[in-house]
């Protein structure tokens, strides 16, 4: 049975079978983002974002409200997160990059939360130091996007859990059982670590309003999967005197073997953030395309770009320029250019791009201490 005749799960913990978004835009509540809300946005940060521009992040909560908020002269922090099971994955940056942008554009807080507990609780087997050492590693990817330390605060929930605990009890006391059930599916097997972590995962929404006593709107960047954490964290915020929080979703940046989801679990399905420029190419050179059967077939019907792996890699993270992407689409369906010249595009591209990163991390690995959210112990004794 092939990835896409899988029924389609959709959860914070698996991805499977084609990833229909219309259909998880009516399943999970949210709302899909209008070219006025586009524009609104640009308004105010001053430029575009191609990845909203084409619908990359393609859904949300509240958006308008935030800007309506930021328009009142109401600033707003970020959060986003990270759980760390395995490596990073060039899919994991997206929803990073973006919030990178709208840190940038709005002079906005950034909370990043490593869940190091939620991956304790539900991957059995992981032991707590494996969790310590892909924490760490994960957060030097994070870094490496180029987020501002002033502005960033990572909150790692074992490490933190002094700052975390006290609102994250608040929150369980308000969701039973029935609820988290119905919402993650949780079964009777579930350990009740796992159970708890949901009211974890709501915290970063409500720490800044918490630590400095003034209600303060919130927004969340995430990949779609994520979302049934914010339905519940929305559910009980008013209850525990808070704002709702606002989110925004992105679409998955599919693997190169074909399907919806990429996984570091799946080697040749991603390119991982440390993987060496030999290893990078021959991913790229075997990744899944649109072509035909035959090259003189492809010169005559073209191939198809909406199915292909590479193309989708242009399309998220390395033609930001709309018309190199149209360029390259157009002969793709033209059948001016075969799939293994365009791999022949990507491949540097994508070597570069790890160059880059790469360095990045290596020069952030002395630098983690200034953007730990212990700082904010400080802040909680005034």
């Amino acid at each position: 049975m092939s990835n896409d005749d899988e029924e389609m799960v959709v959860t914070p913990w698996t991805v499977k079978g084609k990833v229909d978004y219309d259909r998880l835009i009516e399943l999970f509540g949210t709302e899909r983002i209008t070219p006025e809300l586009k524009e609104r946005m640009y308004e105010v940060a001053g430029e575009k974002h191609f990845m909203l521009d084409r619908d990359l992040f393609f859904s949300h909560r509240d958006l308008g409200w935030i800007l309506d908020e930021y328009d009142k002269g109401n600033k707003f922090t970020l959060y986003t997160g990270r759980g760390p099971s395995g490596q990073v994955h060039i899919g994991h940056l997206v929803p990073w990059i973006f919030t990178k942008w709208m840190q940038e554009k709005f002079k906005a807080r950034l909370y990043f939360q490593i869940t190091n507990d939620e991956k304790y609780f539900f991957e059995q087997d992981l032991s707590l130091d494996q969790v310590r050492k892909l924490a760490y590693d994960n957060i030097l990817d994070i870094l490496a996007v180029g987020f501002e330390p002033e502005d960033t605060y990572v909150l790692q929930d074992i490490e933190h859990i002094d700052l975390m605990y006290e609102i994250a009890v608040r929150v369980a006391k308000r969701v039973t059982f029935s609820t988290a059930r119905a919402v993650f599916g949780f079964e009777n097997s579930m350990n009740i670590g796992g159970i708890w972590f949901p009211a974890m995962q709501a915290v970063p929404a409500f720490i800044h309003s918490w630590v400095y006593g003034t209600n303060t709107p919130c927004i969340i960047p995430c990949a779609i999967d994520q979302d049934p954490h914010w339905r519940v964290t929305r559910d009980v915020a008013e209850r525990l005197g808070f704002l709702k929080p606002a989110s925004i979703q992105n679409r998955f940046l599919p693997p190169l073997t074909g399907g919806s989801k990429m996984s570091s679990s799946e080697p040749m399905s991603a390119v991982l953030t440390t993987d060496t420029p030999k290893m990078a190419k021959k991913k790229v050179m075997n990744a899944f395309t649109g072509g035909r059967d035959s090259a003189d077939e492809q010169k005559r019907l073209g191939a198809n770009p909406d199915v292909c792996s590479v193309f989708k890699y242009y399309e998220f993270l390395f033609m930001p320029d709309d018309k190199d992407l149209a360029d390259i689409e157009k002969k793709c369906r033209g059948g001016e250019i075969l799939c293994g010249e365009c791999k022949q595009i990507l491949a540097p591209m994508m070597i570069e791009f790890l160059d880059k990163h790469q360095a990045a991390r290596e020069d952030v690995k002395d630098r983690i201490h200034e953007f730990s959210a212990g700082r904010l112990r400080e802040d909680l004794k005034r």
